[in-house]
């Protein structure tokens, strides 16, 4: 295995935060009371339990670098998460950033940032 890096983001509920990811595709590798860990593909992401966290005040993101990041925005679409400003879940449309990136967001149940990033 290669230098990799995981993010390790919060989760209020376990099972909500299984059935969330879920639909974009993600399955559970390993699950106990006091860490998750969901994978697709190459993508791993880790979760703690916070069940204190006020998804308003959230201030916990991260990027997903992605090969085909449209392909993954469509299936927040198809997932039925809401294309809006506010509120969560929700995604934000892809748009190329000033840095010339192509770049989509998605905020979790839990106010996490998650930003699709197109490599």
């Amino acid at each position: 295995m290669s230098d990799h890096a995981t993010p390790n983001l919060p989760s209020r509920d376990y099972s909500a935060t299984i059935a969330f990811y879920a639909e974009l595709g993600f399955e559970t590798s390993w699950h106990d009371e006091n860490w998750l860990i969901l994978e697709q593909g190459d993508l791993i992401l880790e979760f703690f339990h916070y069940s204190d966290l006020q998804p308003a005040e959230s201030a916990f993101s991260c990027c997903l670098r992605l090969d085909d990041m449209l392909q993954f925005y469509q299936k927040c679409i198809d997932a039925n998460i809401p294309e809006q400003t506010t509120g969560w879940p929700r995604v934000h449309a892809p748009r190329t950033e000033p840095s010339g990136m192509l770049i989509a967001y998605l905020v979790d149940l839990d106010g996490t940032l998650v930003r699709l990033v197109q490599n």
